[in-house]
């Protein structure tokens, strides 16, 4: 399995590509993925020969930084897609991952993960937009001037992005489809009376039935940022059960008819705000679907619509559409003639997710060296790409850059805040409270 050994190393190339392939393919933790492999190797009759968590994790990060820094192709079409990136902390990270628009997926096709390139992380105790927009003109020495930059109207990334396009006409930034659909659901829901009060009671719910044989009926957890980016979770549950209770003979025979009232009968007198919701999620749930897979051009804005009629008969979501679809109209007349730019950052989203599981118990640690996974994260990940992150990339490198780049984390601090006294000092003390 080892192939050819990298040099000053122990393992060979397909030893590391494994290893590091079940933490980035099969979401497998560090500590797992060597034992993963001990386990493969004992059922193929080879003596198990796996390294530890710690070299598994130096690998990760050495990966990291070869992605991060290697030379970029430099071009007039590249879209940078930007956003922070938080933990526990002050600290916050900017982060950009790019595609150049020659490479970008055929209609149809999402933008994925093995797609884009990493382009900046950058971490710091202080962001405004000034601070943004030194950091993308950076980030411009590596590219060139991007087409397009695609990002949420985050504050500081706004401004700092408005900045850098009033200096190169040439980019044009584009607003990501899916914080537009969840700040429009924010205005729609976040004032309606009917949604808090729902929302409330399918809070109270999960808490009655979660231990209970009722539990199966309840409600999905709401999530306490980005809750406008997921209201079709709770939606949905509101659809499900009113089509539970008034199915005639579906109440399972064991469950006791009373309780069921009891737990989730109040459903039904949010019967019509249901179906208006179910169409106002539906209607942005298409747009974003659209263009997630179209991407923006003149064409798509034109075929939009289409996609949208019968969706929906009620004014509010008639009304909520033609929005939508003006939104999208917009932002796709930035495109030039024969040109498809890309309009959802939902792949950057999906990375940070798929980061913060990797972290796991280490994200209370605020930002750590791990942030270097994301650059391991993305980009395509072959044995080539291994040999050369390893061979030139040692580890002082990637320490240098952790200890120049990142603060002290919260767990080195609270080391630090409560690790115990000197020997003498102990008895000192035990003296004097003895005494």
């Amino acid at each position: 399995m080892g192939g050819a050994v990298v040099r000053h190393h122990h393992y060979g190339v397909q030893h590391v590509l494994v290893v590091v392939s079940l933490v980035l393919s099969a979401a497998t933790s560090l500590r797992g993925a060597g034992r993963a492999l001990a386990v493969m190797q004992e059922c193929a009759g080879v003596v198990p020969w796996s390294p530890s968590w710690s070299s598994t994790r130096l690998w990760l990060l050495r990966l990291g930084y070869y992605k991060l820094t290697r030379a970029k192709e430099e071009g007039s079409d590249w879209v940078w897609i930007v956003d922070h990136v938080v933990q526990t902390g002050q600290e916050k990270c900017l982060v950009i991952v790019g595609i150049r628009l020659s490479a970008v997926p055929a209609v149809g096709k999402y933008l994925t993960h093995a797609e884009v390139e990493p382009i900046v992380i950058s971490p710091g105790t202080q962001s405004n937009g000034e601070i943004v927009y030194q950091q993308l003109e950076e980030a411009r020495k590596h590219t060139g001037v991007p087409r397009e930059i695609l990002s949420d109207q985050g504050s500081d990334l706004y401004k700092g992005i408005r900045q850098f396009c009033q200096a190169h006409p040439e980019t044009s930034f584009i607003y990501d489809v899916k914080h537009k659909v969840a700040a429009v659901l924010k205005r729609e829901l976040g004032a309606d009376p009917t949604w808090q009060a729902f929302s409330r009671l399918a809070g109270q719910t999960t808490q009655g039935v979660q231990q209970t044989a009722l539990a199966a009926l309840a409600p999905p957890r709401q999530r306490r940022k980005a809750r406008y980016m997921n209201v079709a979770e709770l939606m949905g549950w509101g659809v499900r059960m009113l089509q539970y209770l008034e199915e005639e003979g579906s109440q399972r025979q064991e469950w006791d008819r009373p309780r069921v009232e009891q737990a989730v009968g109040w459903v039904r007198q949010y019967r019509l705000a249901v179906e208006q919701w179910r169409q106002l999620v539906e209607v942005g749930t298409i747009v974003e679907q659209w263009v997630k897979t179209h991407g923006l051009s003149p064409s798509s804005a034109q075929q939009l619509p289409q996609q949208l009629a019968g969706i929906g008969t009620l004014p509010r979501t008639q009304q909520l559409g033609a929005e939508l679809v003006a939104f999208v109209t917009a932002e796709a007349a930035k495109a030039k003639d024969g040109e498809r730019v890309v309009g959802s950052s939902e792949v950057i989203e999906s990375i940070f997710g798929k980061w913060k599981r990797l972290e796991g118990e280490q994200a209370r640690s605020g930002l750590t060296g791990l942030v270097l996974l994301l650059g391991a994260l993305v980009s395509h990940t072959s044995a080539a790409v291994i040999r050369q992150a390893l061979e030139s990339v040692p580890t002082k490198t990637v320490l240098t850059w952790c200890r120049e780049k990142l603060g002290k984390t919260v767990q080195a601090t609270r080391r630090t805040l409560f690790a115990p006294t000197d020997t003498a000092e102990q008895k000192q003390d035990q003296i004097k409270l003895a005494a």
